[in-house]
């Protein structure tokens, strides 16, 4: 029972899930927090590339594996597939968008805060229209289903940002 406890409270990302409206924003926003709390620390991307981006792989991994074990006891428990209360998807889909973000985005505190908060829109709106093949994944059972499609929505988010971020700056022609 105490297993399924502190599964429960990763796969809701500590509780974040339960919080309305908009769930999956609640848990999309763990990553950009601890993201700005490394850059401001002086553990951001550009001076401790491996801490920042090992910190983000291990927030990939650990919100996966709780979506994965987790997703087919959730849906049982919430009565419904990809339950909305679940929302780690959201916390590892999110962290893989502000993995190597790029330098030229970082360089400033104004820049990196317009780099994050673009991070975390540009992530929102990709796991809301879900872009194909992302809605399409949805319909994968279990965990993986719960899981795929925001990782998918991960992806494509970080390419935006990366392209965005780069052509804003003028570094992108």
């Amino acid at each position: 029972m105490k297993e399924h406890r502190a599964g429960f409270a990763l796969v809701t990302t500590f509780g974040l899930g339960y919080l309305r409206p908009a769930s999956g924003t609640w848990g999309s926003m763990p990553p950009v927090l601890l993201a700005a709390g490394l850059i401001a620390g002086g553990a951001g991307p550009v001076e401790s590339p491996w801490v920042y981006n090992g910190v983000m792989a291990a927030v990939i991994a650990v919100f996966s594996l709780a979506c994965i074990t987790m997703g087919d006891h959730a849906e049982v428990r919430f009565l419904r597939k990809d339950p909305g209360t679940v929302v780690a998807d959201e916390t590892a889909g999110q962290a893989i968008v502000l993995l190597a973000l790029p330098t030229e985005g970082l360089l400033t505190t104004p820049r990196a805060a317009l780099t994050l908060l673009g991070a975390f829109l540009v992530f929102r709106l990709m796991d809301i229209i879900k872009p194909p093949p992302a809605r399409g994944i949805q319909r994968v059972p279990g965990g993986w289903g719960i899981l795929l499609d925001d990782l998918v929505a991960g992806l494509y988010a970080l390419i935006v940002v990366q392209l965005g971020v780069r052509w804003a700056l003028g570094t992108v022609g």
